[in-house]
C-alpha cells in the first residue's frame, strides 16, 4: 500500500534559501515541492516550523560513551546500539558514521583495547534485522600511536558499510595537544592519571608513534581504498602537514587546529569540518582553533557534533545567525557532509531524494524539534 505525507505551510530549507512551501513524501521519498501556505486535505500544517533535510553526523564518539558509560565499566553493545540509536534520532541526525577506534595498545595500557570488529558486527546485525530508526555507517578512527591498527584493519572487508576512514595522530606535542598542559588535564581527568602514570603514558605514545606511526598511516590509506571509503586528516595544524593530506587524496580534514591549516585545506580543495560543542562553547577544549573564528573567516564547510548529539541542529541554526543565512547555516549538517562523503541520495529537499527530514521551530534562539523521519517514517 502507498504510504503518503505532506508536511504543508512549512519554511522549507532548500538549496541556497528558505521558502514557504509544502513538501510530500511518498513511499520513503519525496515526490514534490510546492510554494505557498495552503494546506491541502490531510496535510500536515507546520504552522511556519522549518523543514530540512535530516541531519548527517560524520563523526560521533556518541557510540562509544554508551559501551563505556564510566571508565571499565562496560555496557551490553546491543542495549548500547540501540540507545545511541534513539538518541540521535532524538536529536535531528537521521544519518550517522558511527566512529569506532582502530588500532589498540596491548601491552602497557590495558583501556585501549580491541573492540572494534565484535561493535560493528552487532550493530550491522542490528541493522539487518531492522531494529535501528536511522542510518548507520562505519567510521573507522585509525590510531597510528597503537599496536595492532594493521591487524584490526585487516578484520573489516568492503561489504562493512566502512565509509569513512580518518588518520588519527595523537602524539603528545603535536596536532590536537601541541600544549602537552592540555593533554595532561584531560587524560588526569578521563583517566585518573597520577603525574607518573600521565609521563609514562606521553612517554609510551611517542614510543609507538616512532616504531609504527609511519607503516600504520600507509596502511590506513590502502585500507580505506580497499573499503571505497573517503579518507579524512585529523587535527592537521601546519600547512605541510595538510600538504601531506593532500598528497594522500584526502578531501575531508576534521578539526584543523589553526587558522594556518583551513587556509592550506582550502587551497587544496579540502572539506574542513569542525566541532559543534566548539562552536557553541565559543572555543576549543584542546585550545585550538575556535570555530567561529573560522566561520567568519569563510573556512569551515562542514560541523560534527563530536561528543553532543544534541549540538548539532544547534550549531547549524547558530551559523544561520552568523551567517545570516539559515540555508547555508543548515547546509553544513546536511549536503556538505552528504557531497564529503559521496551520499547522493540525501541531504537536499530535491524531488527523488530520500525522505529524511526534520521539523524544528525556533525558540528563544534555539531550534526545537517537532518531528523527525526517517525514509518517510517519524523516529521522533
Amino acid at each position: 500500500m502507498t504510504q503518503e505525507m505532506i508536511l504543508a505551510n512549512a519554511t522549507l530549507v532548500l538549496p541556497g534559501e528558505t521558502r514557504t512551501g509544502s513538501i510530500k513524501i511518498t513511499d520513503g521519498e519525496i515526490t514534490d515541492i510546492a510554494g505557498g501556505t495552503g494546506v491541502p486535505a490531510g496535510a500536515v500544517d507546520c504552522g511556519g516550523d522549518f523543514v530540512s533535510p535530516g541531519l548527517i553526523e560524520l563523526h560521533t564518539d556518541n557510540l562509544e560513551r554508551h559501551i563505556q558509560p564510566r571508565p571499565k565499566v562496560d555496557w551490553p553493545h546491543a542495549a548500547a546500539i540501540i540507545a545511541h540509536d534513539a538518541e540521535l534520532a532524538g536529536t535531528g541526525i537521521t544519518t550517522v558514521f558511527d566512529a569506532l577506534r582502530v588500532g589498540s595498545i596491548k601491552s602497557k595500557e590495558a583501556r585501549y583495547g580491541q573492540y572494534a570488529r565484535s561493535l560493528a558486527s552487532e550493530l550491522l546485525e542490528l541493522r539487518g534485522k531492522d531494529a535501528l530508526k536511522i542510518s548507520h555507517f562505519l567510521h573507522l578512527r585509525a590510531e597510528v600511536c597503537s599496536e595492532t591498527l594493521v591487524d584490526e584493519l585487516n578484520e573489516f572487508t568492503d561489504e562493512d558499510r566502512v565509509g569513512l576512514v580518518s588518520l588519527m595522530d595523537h602524539t603528545p606535542g603535536q596536532r590536537q595537544f601541541r600544549d602537552i598542559s592540555k593533554l595532561e588535564a584531560y587524560v588526569k581527568g578521563k583517566h585518573g592519571f597520577d603525574d607518573d602514570a600521565f609521563l609514562q603514558h606521553v612517554a609510551n605514545l611517542k614510543t609507538m608513534r616512532d616504531t609504527y606511526g609511519d607503516l600504520h598511516e600507509v596502511e590506513a590509506v590502502k585500507a580505506a581504498q580497499r573499503f571505497g571509503a573517503v579518507l579524512a586528516s585529523h587535527d592537521d595544524t601546519t600547512e605541510d602537514q595538510v600538504a601531506v593530506s593532500a598528497g594522500h587524496g584526502i578531501r575531508l580534514a576534521e578539526f584543523p587546529t589553526t587558522v594556518e591549516a583551513a587556509r592550506a585545506c582550502h587551497a587544496h580543495d579540502i572539506q574542513v569540518m569542525m566541532g559543534a560543542p566548539n562552536l557553541i562553547r565559543g572555543g576549543s577544549h584542546s585550545g585550538n582553533v575556535a570555530a567561529q573564528e573560522l566561520a567568519e573567516l569563510d573556512l569551515l564547510d562542514i560541523v560534527s557534533s563530536d561528543y553532543v548529539p544534541a549540538a548539532l541542529l544547534l550549531a547549524a541554526a547558530r551559523l544561520g545567525e552568523i551567517w545570516g543565512d539559515m540555508a547555508r547555516g543548515l547546509a553544513t549538517v546536511t549536503s556538505a557532509p552528504a557531497k564529503a562523503v559521496g551520499l547522493e541520495d540525501r541531504g537536499l529537499l530535491e524531488i527523488g531524494k530520500r525522505a529524511d527530514l526534520i521539523r524544528f521551530a525556533m525558540r528563544a534562539g534555539v531550534p526545537a524539534l517537532q518531528g523527525v523521519y526517517s525514509r518517510g517514517q517519524r523516529v521522533a
